[in-house]
């Protein structure tokens, strides 16, 4: 979509300098089909298909391009016709083959991601597990490709994101006044204080929590960093990389005179990115992410973290058997999940619940409250449980779904929203089968993913280059039609006419945000004063807080750790405003029909509306039924205002984040005054400095100016639709106009191209066919297979 975003709200484009450049190279077929090793024989065949007419396409789109560079350069001017063809091409032709699926694995320090990605990759211990160490300290993502070697990249911050931590770091621990000795020991067991503390002897050694910044900047680190940033790891084997990866993403708290050089650069390493060659299990194509469930103190990595689960298009919240069923930790990882759904590219939430093989029986049969059937076994207490905890929830998470997005939302269709696994059974099937662990339930998932989206990109693709092709190929028999112009004119008035019922369409989505951001607005006005009391008070009083609250003003109403539940004042403050406004939001950028407050199926009416009059100008104007120039029209339409989905999803997290950024700048000097505050009493004099920050911008209208920021963001959202619709038509009609404008010449032929992407393009129909075939020959084989063994043994 990127690449056709750029041709909307333009002319067709001049050729630059890039336009002679040759397109990329052609995956090797050896290479291509070790891409298919992780699917079984029928996933397989389907997958070669697609692959095969997307290669097919390339090849045809390339020659096409060679003779259009050919035909026209010596020519001293290059029509815009043929320059718009050139780029379309080109761009077209060095399109990615397949944008990766992020799927990320979400949930807390010990809630078994690391385990549940070795087992789904088949490498037990890969990534480090927990034990007494607190273990995958960073983001870390772990993909296969077409490598020979097992290869790591270990990202780290840049020396101006690592100066602005240390700063930070060192502001925690500069102490003003002397405390008394009960200030001072709650000053000590401060939780932003002992891991402000752990940072510095990492990285500098014993004594550097003592020195000040300026000191800290002439010291040298202990452990060796690279001037790119970047270090990269390679191994044969996935048990040689994991031993050598294992220093820098697993994290100690004793003994930090004896750790190793890779672990004493730990608090610089901002992500990980793990390939493994040629997997027989995970499917090129896909990225799975380990995301630490808090976030991270650094500005940089927390922004990597919020990124990172927006970007991803599922989302598994990882949660241990013992812990699913409460805990705040639990509800804000589904909560960040569902804001994701909001905010940015994720389209499937799931709960998967880990360690399922821990059960001790006596205790479950005297707790038992389901079914009359006598338990014999560990076994089947575990497979009941499971059961159990699927149907309950499954319901709760149903219904937290259902509270936030719009009722039509296909994470609702889903028919598994919730996956019980266990790893240590995978690897051991004491108790349960392979199947029966859920492993290769999930990996079936990563796999239908995948094809899917393979099946839907290559259509995509295989169509706009077939369009492109049409217009190639009509270059060289235009037709001048004596009343083109008049039908020309008709089109330009319609699609003026249509673009002003498209932005009243927008005008009627966003309306109906306005109700419910006012009703939040009235709620926030209410509760913010109890919500913000709530946050500021430790069950513990101010001990282990001081320091933290005062992490907390430093980043602006934001603190993560790893020992924490993230803290977010300007978001706790807000979320009342989201409560009311999350379905209708939802419900503004969800597909269906265009009717009530979907943005998108209005956008999708009127380019039919378009491709409808032009096939009717089409035919008033002489063109035949099957004119290569009236179908490459409709196709283009279809193309340039295509790209507008791609523009208004990357626009929705600006505007969803509009409120909390709204209210965060706003109480920035009421952060800044906090974070000033030292001494005896710090820590009550923090929390007072803040309640009267926010009750002075809370009566000055903050809530207000938020409401009317997130309106503004709806209201350039809807100019740049505007905008970019009206550059498309522009474009459009440029690309309609004859001969006589100069815009087309005489270019070299391409009819054996033009026929050879006809019989792709047919070929569409026939791989869905022999997918449909296949299907239904492998549930018949099924069926008909016997069953694949018995259980385990039962252990009582």
């Amino acid at each position: 979509m990127d690449e056709t975003e750029d041709l909307l709200g333009q002319e067709p484009d001049p050729v630059d300098d890039e336009l002679y450049k040759e397109p990329m190279k052609k995956r090797r077929r050896s290479d291509r089909d070790q891409r298919f090793r992780a699917f079984p024989s029928v996933e397989q065949s389907a997958l070669k298909e697609y692959e095969k007419l997307e290669s097919r396409t390339r090849r045809v789109l390339s020659n096409t391009y060679q003779k259009l560079i050919h035909s026209v350069f010596l020519d001293d001017s290059i029509p815009s016709g043929v320059k718009y063809l050139i780029n379309r091409l080109l761009a077209l032709i060095e399109k990615p083959s397949l944008d990766p699926i992020y799927i990320g694995l979400f949930g807390s320090t010990g809630a078994g991601k690391s385990s549940l990605i070795n087992a789904i990759i088949q490498q037990a211990m890969f990534l480090p597990v927990s034990g007494e160490s607190i273990c995958t300290s960073c983001i870390v993502q772990v993909s296969s490709g077409c490598c020979e070697q097992y290869e790591a990249k270990i990202h780290l911050l840049s020396d101006q994101e690592w100066k602005e931590e240390l700063k930070n770091l060192t502001k925690l621990l500069h102490r003003t006044e002397e405390l008394d000795r009960e200030e001072a020991d709650a000053w000590d067991r401060d939780d932003a204080v002992e891991e402000a503390i752990w940072k510095l002897q990492i990285v500098y050694g014993n004594g550097a929590e003592r020195k000040n910044y300026e000191e800290l900047l002439r010291a040298k680190p202990k452990g060796k960093i690279p001037t790119s940033r970047i270090i990269t790891l390679k191994a044969e084997e996935a048990g040689e990389l994991s031993v050598k990866l294992d220093p820098y993403i697993r994290t100690h708290r004793r003994d930090l005179d004896g750790e190793s050089a890779e672990t004493q650069i730990w608090p610089l390493i901002k992500h990980v990115e793990v390939t493994l060659p040629k997997s027989e299990l995970i499917p090129e194509g896909v990225v799975l992410v380990d995301i630490p469930g808090t976030g991270d103190f650094n500005s940089k990595r927390d922004e990597m973290w919020k990124k990172t689960i927006d970007k991803c298009s599922v989302i598994w919240v990882i949660s241990d058997i013992e812990r699913v069923s409460g805990g705040r930790a639990h509800e804000d990882h589904l909560n960040e999940s569902i804001k994701a759904c909001q905010r940015g590219f994720c389209k499937d939430v799931a709960l998967v619940v880990t360690k399922t093989d821990k059960l001790h029986l006596p205790e479950y049969l005297r707790e038992r409250k389901v079914g009359n059937r006598a338990i014999q076994s560990q076994r089947e207490a575990v497979l009941e449980r499971n059961e159990v905890i699927k149907l309950q929830r499954n319901r709760v998470l149903k219904e937290k779904l259902k509270s936030k997005l719009p009722a039509d939302s296909k994470v609702l269709e889903a028919s598994d929203l919730v996956y019980t696994v266990s790893a240590q059974e995978y690897w051991q099937q004491t108790l349960l089968t392979e199947e029966e662990t859920e492993i290769p339930k999930l990996r079936g998932y990563i796999r239908k993913s995948l094809l899917d989206k393979k099946r839907r990109m290559v259509t995509k693709y295989v169509t706009e280059a077939f369009g492109l092709l049409l217009l190639t190929d009509s270059f060289n028999c235009m037709e001048n039609l004596p009343n083109e112009y008049l039908h020309m004119s008709d089109l330009r008035r319609f699609a003026e006419e249509k673009v002003q019922l498209l932005e009243k369409a927008i005008d009627q989505c966003f309306a109906h945000i306005e109700q419910p951001l006012q009703e939040g607005v009235r709620n926030a006005k209410t509760s913010y004063r109890r919500i913000l009391g709530a946050r500021l008070v430790r069950s513990r009083g101010n001990q282990g807080f001081h320091q933290t609250l005062k992490a907390v003003c430093l980043k602006n109403g934001i603190y993560a750790s790893r020992t924490l539940a993230r803290i977010d004042l300007n978001e706790a403050i807000t979320q009342p405003i989201y409560d009311q406004i999350d379905p209708v939001f939802g419900g503004i950028f969800r597909a269906g029909k265009p009717t009530g407050s979907a943005l998108l199926p209005h956008v999708e009416a009127f380019k039919h509306s378009l491709q409808e009059k032009m096939m009717e100008i089409g035919v008033r104007s002489g063109w035949k039924y099957d004119s290569s120039k009236k179908s490459f029209l409709i196709q283009e339409i279809s193309a340039i205002l295509g790209s507008l989905e791609g523009y208004i999803l990357r626009k929705k997290r600006r505007i969803y984040e509009s409120l909390t950024t709204s209210v965060q700048n706003d109480l920035k000097p009421c952060y800044e005054e906090a974070a000033q505050i030292a001494g005896k009493k710090a820590c009550e004099r923090m929390k007072d400095a803040i309640r009267r920050g926010v009750d002075r911008q809370v009566a000055e209208g903050m809530f207000e100016r938020a409401q009317e920021r997130m309106q503004h963001q709806f209201q350039q959202l809807k100019n740049g639709i505007s905008e970019k619709v009206k550059g498309s038509i522009a474009t459009m009609l440029t690309l309609a106009s004859s001969q006589e404008d100069g815009l087309y010449k005489e270019l070299a032929d391409v009819k054996s191209e033009y026929k050879e992407m006809e019989k792709i393009h047919r070929g569409l129909r026939e791989v869905a066919e022999n997918a449909v075939l296949r299907r239904g020959m492998q549930d018949f084989l099924l069926k008909m297979s016997p069953s694949k063994g018995l259980p385990p043994k039962a252990h009582t």
